[in-house]
């Protein structure tokens, strides 16, 4: 089954109910609401006015969904997650822990060489010139010690952006593209728990004020899904307008259920998150030898 993301940017009140979330407003015109709990997979939080029971928390741990918290810019900064959602979680951490460098050095490889080629693919698709991403592909070593990312990486966003740098802080669209990937970031962390792994140790990311290093490893093949939807979008041109509009969030809250193709099959994106975490520990296990990272366009 999907699992809902759900978005609250006006004031309201959060109780549960008979295992249902119910939704409270405060202005009368505005008919109460309910969803299953079971249903829910991302929660959204942007409105200093939202209150909610801890039972609502305890649930929504208790189902594997993420509560994402925004800042007075609206822009998501805060990420809740389950702590015990494995049963075998204690036997999953030791092993995710004694991962040898070397095989996070060839994970590292594979999640690059993905990544680069989902950028090669969407310059096709736009008709940017892309063969220097096809020819970087190939050049990717185990641990990526030539940077090899960040050479893709650079002539990727010269292209798509049109000369606009892309940076955390920059003009737009840099600040959909920061939306959406704090949402596909919750996503992968939650996919990471739920496969019995801490979202904390990574295979290459070693940040430490970073508490979420692995997620943003694996998310990197997924980031150009992200970078498509943007581009499909309208954002204004001056460097001043940084708002993101009700319009724009809609469309962003459609990244868990973008298609994604691996190994041929078109599933949502939150589907196919799964599956590559799923495969991420089958490699820590030694049960496999490839994490399975999703083609975009196929």
């Amino acid at each position: 089954m999907i699992k809902k993301t759900l978005y609250f940017g006006n004031p309201a009140y959060l109780n549960v109910q008979d295992k249902q979330l119910k939704v409270t407003y405060p202005k009368e015109e505005k008919p109460k609401s309910s969803v299953p709990i079971e249903d829910i997979g991302v929660l959204i939080l942007d409105h200093p006015r939202i209150t909610m029971t801890s039972t609502v928390l305890k649930l929504l741990l208790a189902n594997n969904a993420a509560v994402i918290s925004c800042n007075d810019q609206h822009l998501p900064d805060g990420l809740f997650l389950p702590l015990d959602k494995h049963h075998t979680q204690t036997e999953n951490f030791r092993i995710q822990l004694s991962a040898s460098l070397p095989l996070k050095k060839q994970l590292w490889a594979q999640t690059i060489k993905a990544k680069i080629y989902n950028q090669m693919k969407v310059l096709e698709w736009y008709g940017y010139p892309f063969v220097r991403l096809k020819n970087l592909v190939h050049k990717v070593k185990s641990g990526d010690p030539d940077n090899i990312e960040g050479q893709a990486s650079a002539y990727y966003w010269s292209n798509i952006l049109d000369g606009t740098r892309r940076h955390r802080y920059g003009e737009p669209p840099n600040h959909l593209l920061n939306y959406g990937y704090a949402i596909l970031r919750a996503i992968v962390a939650r996919g990471l728990v739920s496969s019995g792994m801490l979202p904390t140790i990574g295979i290459h990311h070693r940040n430490k004020y970073n508490a979420y290093c692995l997620a943003d490893d694996i998310m990197e093949p997924y980031r150009p899904f992200v970078d498509d939807l943007v581009l499909r979008m309208e954002w204004p041109e001056s460097s001043f307008i940084n708002e993101i509009t009700k319009q724009q969030k809609k469309q962003l809250l459609n990244i868990p259920i973008i298609d994604v193709s691996i190994d041929k099959n078109l599933m949502p994106l939150m589907i196919g998150v799964s599956r590559t975490t799923a495969s991420l520990f089958a490699c820590f296990d030694s049960q496999r030898k490839k994490i399975l990272y999703p083609v975009i366009y196929e």
